[in-house]
């Protein structure tokens, strides 16, 4: 299978980028896509699209996200991650339990969260990340994001410093580097991010993800084995199941009415099992959202 979804484990010390670049060499095809970065710090579960499932990341880059992090409270960075410089102490030491499981609560559903100045987003065209880089002044609005749940593993006292192992469900676009930053400052301390794996994202878990090797070094490296394209749809989306008939008219762009209910947003299947399309139902009648290939498709 030539085309699929990868789930990746990616290791800490590389970027994303890197993770498709041996993803490509490994599967033997330059069209490989993500659906969402993690920083080089950062390690855990990186969605990848092979070929023609390259269409599917669309549908997966909103997906509620979850990570495991640890939160150092007493040092502040300018990057948010210890990734950054230090750019402000402060002896953390008489913040209480109580005052900590407080914070927490403060930024737990919905809230408005600033992303960080060395995040992605682009300013008039530019990386926020550059920008700030290049010593220029970055201010980013603040925007809505959902915290489903924010929960304290463990809490680790050392001296002037706190380190909290914590587990975060969220929305898509969440920072947890921010949530670090604003913890901190919520208990006057400042705070940072030392540690982040991502665990989730949406129904696919890194416990079923594979690490990539580095075909560089490993020539004999085989590829990985991809999710079938159906099997992610099906995992995602109500399912629609096509007949023969069905199936060659809308490779055909033609008009399909089927027998099922209203759905914004379904996987069509053909007999074979194969993903057809993506589809909105309406009163019996599909209407294509996303099209792909099947080999049971003739002409």
């Amino acid at each position: 299978m030539t085309s699929g979804i990868l789930l990746v484990d990616k290791p800490q010390g590389i970027t994303s980028h890197d993770v498709v670049a041996r993803a490509r060499r490994l599967l033997g095809t330059r069209k490989v896509g993500h659906a969402g970065t993690l920083d080089p710090m950062a390690t855990g579960l990186l969605l990848l699209g092979a070929d023609s499932s390259t269409r599917l990341l669309t549908y997966l880059v909103g997906l509620d996200k979850e990570y495991t992090a640890t939160i150092r409270l007493g040092v502040a960075t300018d990057t948010d991650d210890a990734e950054g410089e230090a750019v402000a102490t402060r002896d953390a030491s008489p913040v209480t339990d109580g005052a900590i499981a407080s914070g927490i609560a403060a930024l737990t559903g919905r809230i408005e969260q600033r992303p960080s100045v060395y995040s992605a987003i682009k300013v008039d065209g530019r990386r926020a990340y550059d920008r700030a880089r290049a010593g220029e002044e970055v201010e980013l609005a603040a925007r809505p994001v959902t915290i489903h749940s924010f929960e304290l593993l463990e809490t680790r006292r050392a001296g002037e410093v706190i380190d909290l192992d914590v587990r975060v469900a969220c929305s898509s676009g969440t920072y947890i580097r921010a949530l670090a930053r604003d913890l901190g400052a919520g208990l006057g301390v400042g705070g940072h991010l030392t540690a982040l794996r991502r665990t989730r994202i949406g129904p696919f878990d890194v416990a079923d993800a594979v690490e990539l090797p580095n075909p560089r070094e490993d020539p004999d490296a085989v590829a990985p084995e991809l999710l079938d394209p159906a099997e992610v749809a099906s995992r995602l989306f109500p399912v629609i199941r096509l007949d023969a008939e069905a199936t060659r008219d809308i490779a055909h762009g033609k008009r399909v009415e089927v027998d099922a209910p209203d759905a914004a947003l379904a996987a069509a299947l053909t007999p074979e099992g194969r993903l057809a399309a993506l589809v909105e139902l309406r009163r019996g009648r599909l209407r294509v959202l996303l099209g792909l290939p099947t080999q049971e498709v003739l002409p």
